[in-house]
């Protein structure tokens, strides 16, 4: 059986390389997500005016890998406290948020993130992250999937 998560980290090309590392990570997908243009481009993403996030699809067996894992991860792999911006990517589009799919993920996430905002991690820096429901989940261009393992890279950073 494999279940779904949905995270919006900052570039979806870093977020996916990390999550296909996971044992029991079956499957991963970049695309866009939470905005109001219907099949958007990258570069209709990437002008801020569709709304949608940057987000990866994960794929998961939770016999092996864990929601909560997940959610570790997540919290562990970004910046939740820069709004709209992870590093030197800025806009809306790099938005950190938590996409649930059904009651328990949503319990979880919110569980997650007061956990996080309790252990004081982040000094007084405030937790930004978005915890939405799951929204159509638009995949990104054929070229941007497994982006890292197709081009070589290691890093969401052009020159």
């Amino acid at each position: 059986m494999t279940n779904r998560a949905t995270f919006a980290a900052g570039c979806f090309w870093g977020v996916e390389s990390i999550f296909r590392k996971v044992h029991g990570v079956i499957s991963t997908r970049v695309g866009y997500t939470g905005g109001k243009t219907d099949d958007p481009t990258y570069e209709e993403v990437c002008s801020g005016r569709t709304g949608h996030a940057e987000a990866v699809e994960v794929g998961f067996d939770p016999s092996t890998v864990t929601y909560e894992r997940l959610l570790e991860i997540f919290w562990e792999m970004h910046d939740p406290t820069t709004l709209n911006r992870q590093g030197p990517d800025r806009g809306t589009q790099y938005r950190s948020a938590i996409i649930y799919h059904d009651p328990e993920q949503k319990r979880l996430a919110e569980e997650s993130l007061q956990t996080l905002e309790n252990s004081g991690r982040h000094g007084d820096r405030r937790i930004v992250t978005e915890i939405v429901p799951a929204d159509t989940f638009w995949p990104a261009e054929e070229y941007h999937q497994c982006y890292f393992e197709k081009t070589g890279r290691d890093s969401c950073r052009v020159h």
